[in-house]
């Protein structure tokens, strides 16, 4: 099952944490909620749910970096 980790602001913020996330390993799904024409919205990053903990840590540690 997969296990929404962030929600991005911007297609641009959720491909970064895409490369992210799978450059460390994890499998990661991006699911666009809401976006505009301009690539801002919301759009969740997901991992499956035993990837989630591991998940967040990779998160907090770039987070500076991906926006």
């Amino acid at each position: 099952m997969w296990t929404v980790v962030y929600i991005a602001p911007s297609t641009s913020a959720a491909d970064k944490l895409r490369q992210v996330l799978t450059e460390e390993g994890l499998l990661v799904n991006l699911k666009t909620v809401e976006v505009d024409g301009d690539g801002r919205g919301s759009i969740e990053v997901q991992v499956p749910e035993g990837e989630a903990e591991e998940a967040h840590e990779i998160i907090t540690q770039h987070l500076g970096r991906i926006r």
